[in-house]
């Protein structure tokens, strides 16, 4: 595997990315998106490990970048919603890099998968084939505001419910029963609060005409939530963990490069 760094134009700032490629690499190439304010090697270099491995083993040529105000490039953080630019000039430095790569499959962890949602749609015919999204970001406000959606209400009030010590405050008469049964009463609501955020991002990824994959982990609360206000989706596919990034156990991990291997098999 040949590990080199490249430095790239966007909006007047210089960027800063990661090319991992093997000396005979296939013609499908992974971009990977960091999400919040993580720089590209990613949580606990997670994101540099997949890149090496996906070149190394099967032979996928990896590309990593940090947007601006980030890590080791220049300028404002644009933050997700605004990261339209950053990932346009990284998927064209990728591709200058590799003339003879066909195909590019974009890949992003939370909101990084938003923002492919909201503007893979967008960078014209030399923008990705593919995508791959991993417990997608549904929250509306950018701060991590409390769940209470009926799903993740259901699952509060059955903790709660086996814990003696709430069942002992119940019948000693602390807690407020009018507060308990509004509670309850959303609890038992099927679906979700409609959220212009979701509506959003369905749109924009309607729009996109390659193939996608939705990855989510089953026990993880961005996961939980997506899911919750996601209509059923056939390209939804369930990690049986609570990693939410998909490399914080080897379980995980051999999980998270299956996929990524499987979407970027080369297509004729």
């Amino acid at each position: 595997m040949t590990r080199r760094m490249l430095v790239f134009p966007c909006g007047g700032a210089k960027l800063v990315g990661s090319l991992d490629c093997g000396s005979a690499h296939g013609q499908t190439g992974l971009l990977i998106v960091s999400g919040g304010s993580e720089i590209r090697a990613g949580a606990f270099a997670g994101q540099a490990q997949l890149a090496a491995r996906l070149a190394d083993v099967a032979g996928v040529p990896v590309f990593r970048f940090d947007r601006r105000g980030i890590g080791d490039s220049e300028g404002d953080n644009p933050g997700w919603r605004g990261s339209r630019d950053d990932i346009a000039a990284a998927l064209g430095t990728f591709r200058a890099a590799l003339p003879g790569m066909r195909r590019v499959v974009g890949y992003g962890l939370c909101d990084a998968a938003s923002a492919l949602m909201l503007h893979a749609a967008t960078l014209g015919p030399h923008g990705f084939d593919g995508l791959v999204l991993a417990n997608p970001w549904t929250i509306d406000r950018d701060d991590a505001a409390p769940d209470h959606s009926p799903a993740a209400l259901r699952r509060r009030y059955l903790a709660r419910l086996s814990d003696p010590r709430a069942l002992w405050r119940l019948l000693s008469g602390q807690v407020n029963l009018a507060r308990l049964v509004r509670g309850l009463g959303q609890a038992t609501q099927r679906g979700a609060t409609p959220s212009p955020l979701v509506d959003m991002l369905q749109a924009g990824l309607a729009r996109f005409h390659g193939p996608a994959t939705l990855l989510v982990s089953a026990e993880d609360r961005v996961g939980a939530r997506f899911r919750e206000l996601w209509p059923d989706d056939p390209r939804l596919r369930i990690h049986e963990g609570r990693s939410h990034s998909l490399t914080d156990d080897t379980a995980s991990r051999d999980w998270l490069f299956e996929q990524l291997v499987e979407a970027t098999a080369s297509r004729h």
